[in-house]
């Protein structure tokens, strides 16, 4: 079979239950339909965090292992220094080694920290501070930071350039979208394989987006989210994704019923606004899918399409959590940082999220979010598309996880992984090749399932989940029987407790991982 070119797409605090694939009421036609003619697997895992999740998508190797153990400050060791490390090959960088041109739209946030206030302090290039093209990437389009405005973001480079003034027309989103497709079309011209990793920062806060797509779901979320999870939960349901046995997690302690919300109206447009950057997302993606369609190259191209964790559920300013935001427009107008009841959500001067209860309904039918190594700050939705090896329609629900997704890819590509890459000596690669599942849906992944972020832990061996919110103790959950995490067996299995413990504990010493709260 000849090298396939190869997409990886990225969402970013995008929910389980998000896609209209996956449940959702948004529409979603075009990743609808490579799930329609593709495979979307049930128990893919991110790794809780956007920088760790991106670390290990890169890598095939655990955050830790390739230097991004927690966020982006360097924290003093190789596991937590907030970059790529050196003894980590990236997908980019094997794959060039393969002949493929290697080409990146989007958020890179594994390269150092850029907080939009102190750019003085900003070194791209620099040690400690790598850009897509120093890790194999031959073109790069896209922010070097985590998050900011949608309409004026900071840290957006072109190459090894930062770009400064945007067109009135500007969204990133959009922007995105615009540059993968000339990405496709110079790489055809070449005649060489590709790979394409389009990471979009939809449909993380802040709440920004295009008056004409939030119209189409004004409205929409007045029934509330408590209404919204169990529509969700049902539909997962009759797709086929969830096991009907599985009942749907209680409304977060956290969060209220709708009936007892007093700003109705508002809640809906923080929602219509969150839906509207998906729905946007989506629309770039189908233009990407018609470019590759007009050259001719849609059947010869793999496109896996992620979400790097689970909804969202931070409050921003009112919780004291905003570092990405810059307190004025390039014309000196003000931005209006937090959730502002009456405020509406989605123009350039604002910068709002859309908060706990409708990050639960994000996760439906799941536990907790973003941050957390339960099932709804882990699972993410998984569309897998190639024409050349899927010919039926399929859910697969083999666990893999995001460092699965290397391997796969050198396999494809016909890619040897190095032992040894520019001058250093390469860690064995830790996923495994998920290709037989695309064929064989009795196949199963042969190694534990780890994670660690902030404290929070999970060792995951074969039905069996063994999980902490910290600072709090070990629970166990048979995945088969509890997929929503209901039913803690930890005081009837303390044999199993013990064992599984030991593997994790095994796993952190190997990969360095260090206590938290972080010294």
């Amino acid at each position: 079979m000849p090298q396939p070119n190869l997409i990886l797409i990225l969402a970013d605090d995008m929910g389980y239950s998000d896609l209209g694939c996956y449940g959702a009421e948004i529409a979603t036609p075009n990743l609808d339909r490579l799930a329609a003619s593709g495979a979307r697997f049930s128990q893919m895992y991110s790794f809780a965090r956007c920088c760790p999740s991106r670390a290990a998508l890169l890598t095939g190797l655990h955050p830790h292992q390739a230097g991004v153990g927690h966020m982006m400050t360097n924290r003093g060791s190789r596991a937590y220094q907030g970059y790529l490390r050196a003894d980590a090959v990236t997908i980019a960088e094997l794959l060039k080694g393969a002949g493929y041109q290697t080409m990146m739209s989007g958020k890179w946030h594994t390269g150092g920290e850029y907080v939009a206030r102190h750019a003085e302090t900003w070194t791209p290039g620099a040690p400690g501070y790598p850009i897509p093209t120093q890790r194999g990437f031959d073109r790069f389009f896209g922010t070097l930071a985590g998050a900011g405005s949608f309409f004026h973001p900071h840290a957006l480079m072109e190459d090894g350039e930062f770009i400064t003034d945007y067109p009135d027309d500007f969204y990133y989103t959009d922007a995105i979208s615009d540059k993968a497709i000339d990405m496709i079309s110079d790489a055809h011209d070449s005649g060489s394989p590709f790979f394409l990793h389009v990471a979009y920062t939809a449909p993380h806060w802040p709440l920004h987006a295009w008056p004409e797509d939030i119209a189409k779901y004004e409205g929409a979320y007045r029934g509330g989210w408590d209404v919204l999870r169990q529509q969700r939960h049902e539909e997962l349901n009759s797709l086929g994704i969830l096991d009907p046995a599985w009942r749907i997690s209680p409304r977060d302690d956290d969060s209220h019923p709708w009936e007892a919300e007093a700003h109705t109206d508002w809640e809906d447009l923080r929602m219509a606004a969150y839906a509207a950057m998906i729905d946007r997302m989506d629309q770039g993606i189908g233009r990407i899918l018609a470019r590759l369609q007009s050259l001719g190259i849609a059947d010869d191209t793999m496109i896996v399409f992620l979400s790097d964790n689970g909804g969202c559920a931070e409050y921003l300013a009112e919780d004291g959590w905003i570092n990405s935001y810059v307190p004025n427009l390039p014309d000196g107008r003000p931005v209006f940082i937090g959730n502002r009841v009456g405020l509406r959500p989605g123009p350039a001067d604002t910068y709002m999220s859309y908060d706990l209860p409708w990050a639960n309904a994000s996760n439906s039918p799941f536990r907790l979010y973003k941050h957390w190594v339960h099932e709804g700050g882990i699972s993410s939705p998984c569309i897998v598309n190639y024409p050349a090896l899927i010919t039926d329609p399929t859910v697969i629900h083999s666990p893999i996880q995001f460092i699965d997704i290397m391997p796969t890819f050198a396999a494809l590509a016909g890619a040897d992984y190095p032992s040894e890459f520019n001058g250093n000596a390469i860690q064995p690669v830790e996923g495994e090749s998920f290709l037989p599942a695309l064929t064989d849906g009795g196949w199963r992944r042969q190694n534990p399932l780890y994670w660690e972020h902030e404290g929070n832990r999970a060792v995951r061996l074969g039905d069996w989940k063994l999980v902490s919110k910290h600072p709090g103790d070990w629970e166990l959950y048979n995945m088969i029987d509890d997929r929503t995490e209901l039913n803690d067996l930890s005081a009837g299995e303390p044999d199993r407790v013990s064992t599984m413990s030991r593997l994790y504990e095994a796993w952190a010493e190997r990969c360095e991982v260090r206590s938290w709260p972080l010294s």
